[in-house]
């Protein structure tokens, strides 16, 4: 079988390249020109309280199963503790991968319940987020795809040089905020603040995105007309 290969353009992340790495509130975020990046972004009111404490006591059951310290799972409600990076990386690589992959399936678990307001099931308002992302797509970025859903929005781009991450929260976001909140005649922040990203490391995970990008409606059991799902591949 052909190994499978990033489109053109799309290229995974490459450690011996120069990359960025931060903490902002409580996630990483990494960020290389020209790497596949897979993003997430939220609305407001997409994880309420309760759903995260869940989340969190899940986390903390699955830590406590490991004799692992529950204090790991403390950034899911609240600001990381100095040293929580360090903490967690004295533990075996395979058990942060656990522990990481874990935290992610959940958190999409929660988004995929469809919580809050879901505005974004209005189609004139999942076209307006849509139209947004790709306002500058050749220029500045490059979409593969992506899928607006009721509450949050999953995307697979990269940033072209001269571009950085914060593209994604004053373009993207500010600007549709802007926009959906004079449609819908809401004031106040309407996207959470942190989006979530993660380098692409290689093709196999680069195809998996892809596939988590076109199924995540069906998972979520909408119908068509309640999200939007681009591809390039479509265009």
């Amino acid at each position: 079988m052909p190994e499978n290969h990033p489109p053109p353009g799309f290229q995974p992340f490459d450690p011996s390249a120069p990359f960025d790495a931060a903490v902002s509130r409580n996630l990483p975020h990494w960020f290389q020109p020209g790497a596949a990046t897979f993003i997430t972004f939220r609305t407001n009111d997409s994880l309420p309280r309760e759903v995260i404490l869940r989340w969190r006591r899940e986390l903390e059951a699955w830590l406590r199963a490991r004799q692992l310290p529950v204090e790991l799972a403390i950034p899911v409600t609240d600001r990381a503790p100095p040293g929580h990076v360090e903490q967690l990386a004295r533990h075996d690589p395979a058990v942060q991968r656990e522990f990481r992959t874990l935290k992610s399936r959940l958190f999409h678990r929660a988004l995929d319940e469809c919580h809050g307001a879901c505005l974004l099931r209005r189609q004139k308002l999942s076209a307006l987020v849509a139209e947004t992302m790709l306002h500058g797509a050749g220029v500045t970025h490059d979409i593969d795809c992506l899928v607006v859903m009721p509450n949050h929005v999953h995307v697979l781009a990269r940033f072209r040089g001269g571009t950085d991450r914060s593209l994604v929260g004053h373009r993207w976001m500010r600007y549709s905020a802007r926009k959906i909140n004079r449609l819908a005649g809401l004031q106040g922040a309407f996207w959470q603040p942190e989006p979530f990203d993660h380098l692409v490391r290689n093709a196999e995970s680069f195809e998996g995105y892809q596939n988590y990008i076109a199924s995540n409606p069906a998972r979520a059991g909408l119908s068509s007309g309640e999200c939007r799902f681009w591809s390039r591949d479509l265009t």
